[in-house]
């Protein structure tokens, strides 16, 4: 017996799209936020503040401290701004991601040695974003696909680092342990903790612009 195929990923994304009913009381929402109603605006932030945490700012920043300041940020700028923001079918989300996009490309470029991403892949991303909103519209597959594609990247080039460089990062980038902690746990001195933090940082960023077809050889180079 055939089975009927499965729809593909923007026959899904259109269905979804036109299955919110909640996109004209969103319009309606953003119309009273754009003649000064801060209640309304606010309740879109809380609406959408925790997808764009979870789903923008704390995969590529890899720190939680650093993603709650970026939010803080993203909420002050489109306060700022929203007088800017034109409604499109797509809904106000497309929106607010390229403004958390953009503030997260100024903390990589503030905090560059122990940054996971490379400011120039953000900006990439957010060029492509704001190129056709419309392609992000609906926020649940979209926080879904930005979860994903963060997740696989960093965790595909972590699986093929060093396992010491590999640690290093995860203790001190991912879980933001302290210095002298994760010297601790590797093993060796504060001092010879920040050479590996640098070079393991390195390596990473090689992998991550190399993707799957970087060298293991040249990524699992060993650790003095």
């Amino acid at each position: 017996m055939r089975t009927a195929p499965r729809p593909g990923i923007v026959a899904v994304v259109t269905a979804a799209a036109a299955a919110r009913p909640d996109l004209e009381a969103e319009r309606l929402q953003c119309e009273r936020a754009a003649q000064g109603d801060r209640a309304a605006l606010g309740q879109l932030l809380r609406k959408y503040g925790p997808s764009l945490y979870r789903a923008v700012l704390l995969p590529r920043l890899g720190s939680d401290a650093a993603a709650q300041d970026a939010l803080a940020e993203t909420y002050a700028r489109v306060v700022e701004r929203f007088s800017q923001f034109q409604w499109q079918s797509c809904g106000i989300y497309p929106w607010l991601r390229v403004i958390a996009l953009r503030i997260a490309l100024d903390m990589l470029r503030a905090r560059r040695r122990e940054a996971l991403f490379e400011p120039e892949d953000l900006q990439r991303e957010i060029d492509a974003a704001e190129t056709d909103l419309t392609a992000r519209g609906e926020v649940e597959l979209c926080e879904k696909r930005d979860l994903a594609d963060a997740r696989a990247r960093v965790e595909d080039a972590l699986g093929r680092l060093n396992p010491r460089y590999a640690e290093a990062i995860r203790l001190r980038v991912l879980e933001e342990r302290p210095r002298d902690e994760v010297a601790l746990a590797l093993g060796v001195s504060v001092a010879t903790f920040d050479v590996v933090l640098h070079r393991a940082m390195t390596a990473l960023k090689k992998a991550l612009a190399a993707g799957v077809a970087a060298p293991r050889a040249e990524l699992k180079e060993g650790v003095r």
